[in-house]
């Protein structure tokens, strides 16, 4: 009989015994009526497996409650089984950003769909990230997911030279190293917004934009400058110093002193914009009525806004889904290509 042939358990015993003194490798292969070669094939990514012993042997681990010894399996495949999730951000923004939060989720199921772990790592402060450096030299993660990259930040180049598969999500900055990236199309969709604004019956626009050490503050700026031409002057544009709601609450209130007459407002992210709204209510102005406001994101806090925000979607889960699939391409030895995703306009009540 071949090797890797279903065959009839060959004791009864094997799953009492299993369960008395905890299961074994053996007592999987004894259960499944394989070889422990095949066994250990399945474990290691059903090569050259055939489709009935593989059930047989799945079964079987279930019967027993056999689980893999991870630490076993990385001595002889040289793997950990684990992904670092990084953000270069300090902690509180994890808790308030739902982008990060949705990110974080759908990465976490797509890995673990695949027997694999994600790890998260904060990167906001040089002692985490040299914490960071030593762990990936150490073996410790199969590759890394950087998130939030910063223009200056030498933490992309740092893990790049410790030969660890890293990929990055969003465009990274211009003077960072080259290196795969998932992004979604954030200069397009600037333009889209604005289009959309100025379509609306805009006639003063201004742009609240993210920070400009980032590639979606960067990106972003971009395509609002590409609509507007010269009539993006310095006077409507207000750089938020972060990504958070009191970031966009003291950005609108510098864009209402420096252009009391506007009328429109494009927020570089939905958290952002929480802010922005906050301050156009303080200072008495409705929204659309006075002022309209387009978002970038749509992320859960979008909807429950008052008014409802108008925003571009990012595709986060294809985001998170692309991100995995090119990390996984390039732990496995093989070659990845950047990608860029779409987004598209979501109408609400706010603009």
């Amino acid at each position: 009989m071949p090797d890797d042939a279903p065959a009839h358990p060959k004791s009864r015993g094997a799953a009492r015994r299993a369960q008395r003194r905890g299961p074994t490798m053996e007592d999987v292969a004894t259960l499944a009526g394989v070889s422990r070669g095949t066994v250990s094939r399945v474990l290691n990514g059903a090569n050259h497996v055939s489709s009935a012993s593989l059930r047989a042997v799945q079964e079987a681990m279930r019967r027993t409650g056999y689980v893999v010894n991870q630490n076993a399996r990385s001595l002889v495949t040289k793997r950990s089984g684990a992904v670092a999730f990084v953000l270069s951000e300090p902690s509180d923004r994890l808790f308030e950003d739902p982008v990060l939060g949705s990110l974080l989720r759908h990465c976490t199921q797509l890995l673990g769909a695949q027997g694999r772990s994600l790890m998260l790592m904060l990167a906001g402060t040089p002692e985490e990230r040299e914490r960071v450096l030593v762990f990936a030299r150490g073996g410790h993660v199969d590759g890394v997911l950087l998130v939030s990259m910063h223009s200056g930040d030498p933490l992309a180049a740092d893990l790049l030279g410790t030969g660890v598969p890293v990929v990055v999500c969003g465009r990274p900055p211009a003077d960072g190293p080259s290196m795969p990236y998932v992004a979604a199309d954030d200069r397009g969709g600037a333009r889209l917004m604005t289009k959309y604004l100025l379509d609306q019956g805009a006639k003063r626009l201004a742009t609240v934009a993210g920070p400009g050490d980032t590639p979606g503050g960067v990106e972003r700026l971009a395509g609002f400058r590409d609509v507007l031409g010269r009539r993006a002057t310095a006077k409507v544009i207000v750089r938020a110093a972060s990504y958070s709601i009191d970031a966009g609450r003291e950005a609108m209130e510098q864009l209402l002193h420096a252009c009391p007459d506007l009328d429109a407002v494009f927020v570089a992210s939905d958290l952002l914009a929480v802010g922005a709204l906050q301050a156009l209510s303080a200072a008495g102005r409705r929204v659309p009525d006075d002022v309209r406001v387009g978002g970038f994101d749509d992320s859960a806090i979008a909807s429950a806004t008052t008014p409802p925000l108008t925003t571009m979607r990012q595709p986060l889960s294809q985001v998170a889904a692309e991100l995995v699939e090119v990390l996984l391409q390039l732990a496995g030895g093989r070659t990845a290509s950047s990608r860029v995703l779409p987004t598209t306009l979501v109408r609400r009540d706010s603009a």
